[in-house]
């Protein structure tokens, strides 16, 4: 068994989510932030969660900062930043979401 991260999404997170995906779904499918939450972001917490260490830095030579680049099951693609924080849990900072299949 893997020692597992408290992982813990900040504020602007959330504001992330909610500028790229509204509270309804899009007329092209586009999935809410609740369809979001439900579907993609525990896998994204467990990623955090288990793999931290394993995960690219964002800034070389600073592996406080951890980046998830990942398709998604409702998304085409994921960009999540993670910082350890000092109490050891993994914050999740910001998101960009790739909407497109094309």
């Amino acid at each position: 068994m893997t020692d597992r991260r408290p992982v813990r999404a900040t504020y602007g997170f959330f504001e992330d989510l909610d500028r790229q995906l509204g509270s309804e779904r899009g007329p092209n499918g586009e999935p809410s932030t609740a369809d979001f939450q439900t579907i993609e972001l525990l896998r994204i917490v467990d990623r955090f969660a288990e793999q931290f260490d394993d995960l690219p830095e964002l800034i070389p030579g600073r592996s406080d900062y951890r980046v998830l680049l990942t398709s998604g099951v409702l998304v085409r693609s994921l960009n999540v930043v993670g910082q350890l924080a000092s109490d050891g849990a993994v914050e999740l900072v910001s998101i960009d979401i790739d909407l497109t299949w094309e």
